[in-house]
Formats: C-alpha cells, sequence, structure tokens
C-alpha cells in the first residue's frame, strides 16, 4: 500500500521548496510528521485549499436538507402522501446515511481519506439527478437513500481532512477548521432558501409543483464542480500516510500541500517506533475502551440530542412559521431564510473564532441552555393570539438556532474528530454519524406525527434533547479543543 501512495503522490510534480530553505527538514518518524503539521503550513500551501474543498460534502449535505424542507408539501400532495409516507421520504436521506457513516469510517481508516474522498461526490450526482426525475415516492425515497449513503461516506473523511491538514493551535487551528463545518451547513441552507425565493418568483402558479424536483436536481451541480476541484487539489493525509509505515510518501505530500522542504532521514528506523493502531472493525469496540469510552459516551449522547432537536426544529421551520405562525409562502422563506444568515449562521462564525479562547466544553453548555429556554418558550407561547406572541415565538426560534450555531451545531463535529487519534478518527466521527443520523431519522419521522398529534405541545418533546445534552456536559467534562489527541498514537497504552 505505501508503495502505491507514494506513487500517487509523487506524480503531482512541481513541488516548490525553496520558501523553506537550502537545509531539508529531516523526518525520522510519523510522529515527526504529526509535529509538523500541527506547526502549521506556509503562507503559499494548499493546505486551504483542501481544507476548503473538504467542506464541500457539507454543504450538500445541507442544501438538500433545506430544499426539501420547503418541498414536501407539494411532494405530499403530488404523491397523495400520509404523515408516515411524508415522513419516510423525508428521513431516507439520514437512513442511507447511517449505511454510508458505518463503512465511510471504516474504509476511511483503512484505505485512505483520499480515495473515499475522491469516490462519494458520485453519490450525489447520480442521487440528484434521480430525485429530479422521480416518478413516485418510491423512487424519490430510494434516491435520496442513495444520495444519504454518499453524506454518510463523505463526512468521516472531510473531518479527518479538516482535521489532519490544520496545526494544532492559533489561527486556523484544528478546532476552529472542524467547527467551520457548522456555517459551511447555515451558508448552504441559506443559499438553498434564496434558490427557492428565486425559483418560486419566477414559475408561472401552475408550475410551483416543480419547484421541489429544481432544487433537488440542482445538487448536482456543485458535486460535479467539487469532483473537478478534488481532483485538482486534493493528496491524501500526511498524517494517515505517516501512520502507515509510507514516511517517502508523507514527506512528498508535505511538500506537495504545505509546500516545505522535507526529506526522510538515512538513519529514520520505523521499527522502532510504536506500533500505530491498523484499521479494523474491531476498532469501533476500541472506541468504548480506556480513555476513550467517557469520550465516546459524551459524543454518542451529543449526537442523539442535537441532530433531534436541530432537525425537528430546522426541517420544521417552513411549517412552524406558515402553520402556527400563520405565515404566506413568500413571508416564510424570507424568515427562515433571515433567522438562519442572522443567527444560525452568525452563531457557527462565533464557534469558530472563539473556540480556541472559550472552549468548545463551554459554548456547547451555553448553545444547549439557549435551545432549551427557546423550546421552553415556544411551549409556553403555543398559537400566537396576536402579532406581540407571534414575536416572542420568532424571537424563541432565532435563539434556538443561535445556540445551536454557537454550541453543539459546531462543536458536535469538534467533540467527534478530535477526541480520536489518526488511527480512530474516521471510525469515531462515523460511529458520532451512525447514532447521529439514527436520531436525525427519528426526528424526521417523528416530527410531523408529533406535530399533527401534540401540535405546539410538540416543542415541550424537543426541548428535552438539549436538556440531556446539558446534563452529560456536565457530567463529563471533557476539553478536545487544543489538546495533541493525535500523539495518542505513539504513546505505548492509552
Amino acid at each position: 500500500m505505501s508503495d502505491t501512495i507514494a506513487a500517487s503522490t509523487a506524480a503531482s510534480s512541481g513541488y516548490n521548496t525553496s520558501s523553506a530553505g537550502d537545509q531539508p527538514t529531516l523526518i525520522r518518524s510519523a510522529s515527526d510528521i504529526t509535529r509538523l503539521v500541527n506547526q502549521g503550513a506556509t503562507k503559499l500551501s494548499d493546505a486551504r485549499i483542501v481544507v476548503a474543498i473538504a467542506l464541500g460534502g457539507v454543504f450538500l449535505d445541507a442544501y438538500d436538507l433545506g430544499g426539501l424542507a420547503f418541498g414536501m408539501k407539494d411532494i405530499t400532495r403530488q404523491f397523495g402522501l400520509t404523515p408516515s409516507g411524508a415522513g419516510l421520504v423525508a428521513s431516507a436521506i439520514t437512513l442511507g446515511a447511517i449505511v454510508g457513516a458505518l463503512f465511510g469510517g471504516y474504509l476511511t481508516d483503512k484505505i485512505g481519506r483520499y480515495r473515499v474522498f475522491m469516490a462519494d461526490m458520485f453519490f450525489f450526482v447520480i442521487a440528484a439527478l434521480a430525485c429530479a426525475f422521480a416518478p413516485n415516492e418510491w423512487v424519490l425515497g430510494g434516491s435520496r437513500f442513495v444520495m444519504g449513503v454518499g453524506v454518510g461516506i463523505d463526512l468521516p473523511v472531510a473531518m479527518a481532512f479538516l482535521a489532519e491538514f490544520s496545526k494544532l493551535s492559533g489561527r486556523g487551528n484544528k478546532a476552529s477548521r472542524v467547527a467551520m463545518w457548522c456555517p459551511t451547513w447555515y451558508a448552504a441552507i441559506s443559499i438553498s432558501y434564496l434558490l427557492v425565493l428565486l425559483l418560486y418568483a419566477v414559475l408561472p402558479a401552475e408550475d410551483t409543483g416543480l419547484l421541489w424536483r429544481l432544487i433537488l436536481g440542482f445538487g448536482a451541480v456543485p458535486a460535479i464542480l467539487i469532483i473537478a476541484i478534488r481532483h485538482r487539489y486534493m493528496n491524501e493525509s500526511p498524517v494517515w500516510t505517516a501512520n502507515q509505515g509510507d514516511l517517502k510518501g508523507a514527506a512528498a505530500i508535505l511538500r506537495r500541500s504545505y509546500n516545505i522542504n522535507v526529506e526522510v532521514a538515512a538513519d529514520a528506523d520505523q521499527q522502532a517506533q510504536p506500533a500505530v493502531r491498523k484499521a479494523a472493525w474491531s476498532n469501533y469496540g476500541q472506541l468504548w475502551k480506556g480513555v476513550y469510552f467517557k469520550r465516546t459516551l459524551l459524543v454518542s449522547v451529543m449526537s442523539v440530542a442535537s441532530p433531534f432537536a436541530y432537525n425537528a426544529v430546522a426541517f420544521g421551520l417552513p411549517v412552524i412559521l406558515s402553520t402556527f405562525l400563520k405565515q404566506s409562502v413568500i413571508s416564510t422563506i424570507l424568515f427562515s431564510l433571515g433567522l438562519n444568515l442572522c443567527f444560525a449562521f452568525v452563531g457557527g462564525l462565533l464557534a469558530v473564532r472563539f473556540v480556541s479562547k472559550i472552549g468548545a466544553w463551554n459554548m456547547t453548555v451555553v448553545g444547549y441552555a439557549f435551545q432549551l429556554i427557546a423550546m421552553i418558550g415556544l411551549a409556553l407561547v403555543g398559537r400566537p393570539a396576536d402579532s406581540a406572541e407571534a414575536a416572542i415565538s420568532i424571537s424563541m426560534l432565532a435563539l434556538f438556532l443561535f445556540g445551536q450555531g454557537i454550541g453543539p451545531g459546531s462543536h458536535s463535529m469538534t467533540y467527534a474528530s478530535l477526541s480520536y487519534p489518526t488511527s480512530l478518527r474516521g471510525t469515531g466521527v462515523g460511529l458520532s454519524q451512525v447514532v447521529s443520523r439514527v436520531s436525525s431519522t427519528a426526528s424526521l419521522f417523528l416530527f410531523p406525527v408529533l406535530t399533527a398529534a401534540l401540535g405546539t405541545k410538540v416543542f415541550w418533546a424537543i426541548g428535552l434533547a438539549p436538556l440531556v445534552g446539558v446534563l452529560i456536559l456536565l457530567a463529563i467534562r471533557w476539553e478536545p479543543s487544543g489538546y495533541d489527541v493525535d500523539a495518542e498514537d505513539f504513546e505505548k497504552k492509552v
């Protein structure tokens, strides 16, 4: 395998090492590679481009969720769906993501980040086009399932790239880079809303039933662009490559992506280094042993609480605004867009900016607290009787989304990605995504059913999720930001 990695890396010629000086930096072990990455890249490196490309799958995942949220009423009407049928169509993507995350996490650690990354975008292209031309609910649900497989595969490898192409501290550190997935998500949601608004304005009234098909089909366009860009700029993770025993391949990647002059020392003795854990299905069990037990428990509970509450509110936002608050279609779109941009997106940017100073634990506790207050407020107001109560309800929705952005929305991935070293990172994120997608599936399926049965009392049920999130964080005070978790691969016991 190491020869293959080195060959594929060496194929990208034209390394510029002059900026690093005439004398190369010598590396003798995988830990040396990790140290160089933790120190950061030069200004002329491709590492930032790699990080930006890694967020592509996150963008597409969020775009699809936001687009379908506005189309569910038309889909339900066109295909004559029951509330349960609508829930199945809505949750098909998360069902696929469960399968994708399980295999994607393992494959990310087994065959490498690059190979998995280059393959999964094809799921988005094929599935997006199939959704656009779906003749019935079965084809639509099946296509969204396939898209979910791509999403599930993409997120473990995307988070691995974000963590392994970023330095440990300072601007552009690992915690802030991983947290960037959150504002990327909300940017995609907002773009889907803008596209809905544009199409709603230009489509004739008799053709508004085509809106959801155009929105979902458009998802193939950015996927194709991402495939093209990835082919030009992406490289295998140097940290993962070094862990496979291929120091020459890792050095070549550092020259390519970081623009620094590194060479493998002639006296490098890899046998003297602690054996790095190899990828295996049994590594899912390793996540529940030793120091990783409490971390995995915390990550798993957060992976249940955060998506359950967020998916209910985010996916149900158009329903909440149009039904509970009696807003028109245009008002619903504009309110949804404004709430996501002004509160969720801004909260995510603040999480990226301040995580290294405030800490992921503190920010997540505050975010959950905001969400709990918001759900209690929405439940107490119920169906607004006047404009004052409607304003309170909208303010509570804004508070919920801000709390999601600044807290669990950003840092659920911080915890999942930075609680495990390179050898377990894909598996750890994969497990968190399996748990998260199970929770999302339950949320997307149950929200239409619970809303029909409980009305505004559904907010009491949703409020249990942030409450559980706060309690688990108070029980397990683990802070991943600024901690060199990759060093655990080179320790004798963890």
